[in-house]
């Protein structure tokens, strides 16, 4: 039975993520993404922490101090930042490094439709930016991309899903600067 669940958690989110980036033309990446998931390392991990409310990622991490499947998607999935780290090699010290657009809004997809899964009806266009600005990750990310996904979730809260993937498709993707980029011209 938690086979089953969570193989619709992760077919749901697969496809809220698709449903987002077909809207602003991330086609690829709408196909690709989270495909590791269903890899046994990954998969038979979700299954064996199963919840349904949260990532089984988290339970493993809780029971053994780590969690594999996390460590094997984070290094197979270029949405999420901790893939983007590399060593410095003034400071010799593992930095996050500044991602490409593409990979951005997957990330702001990646987030809304987790948000989406796991809140269910309590969702609403601000539950992504909410759960962003009370984590820690944040604080991990390389500025210029922890601001970038804080303002498109921002937007998104208070201008709602439509003018946000407006501004995704005309200007995010389109490398055209962001306001406060603009400002520094």
């Amino acid at each position: 039975m938690k086979a089953w669940q969570h193989f619709k958690t992760i077919t749901r989110h697969r496809w809220l993520v698709q449903c987002g980036c077909f809207r602003v033309g991330l086609y690829w990446q709408g196909l690709t993404h989270d495909l590791s998931k269903y890899s046994l390392t990954e998969f038979m991990t979700g299954v064996r922490y199963y919840q349904g409310n949260r990532s089984p990622n988290t339970a493993e991490r809780l029971e053994k101090g780590y969690s594999e499947a996390w460590m094997h998607h984070k290094g197979r999935n270029r949405h999420h930042y901790e893939y983007w780290t590399d060593l410095n090699p003034q400071t010799r010290t593992y930095e996050s490094v500044r991602m490409p657009r593409k990979y951005i809004v997957e990330q702001f997809m990646d987030r809304r439709a987790a948000c989406m899964v796991y809140q269910g009806d309590a969702y609403t266009d601000a539950s992504a930016y909410n759960y962003f600005m009370n984590s820690m990750e944040r604080q991990r990310m390389h500025p210029d991309n922890q601001r970038e996904v804080e303002f498109l979730l921002d937007m998104l809260a208070k201008k709602g899903e439509k003018r946000t993937f407006s501004y995704i498709r005309r200007n995010v993707l389109k490398g055209i600067p962001y306001p406060w980029e603009k400002e520094a011209e």
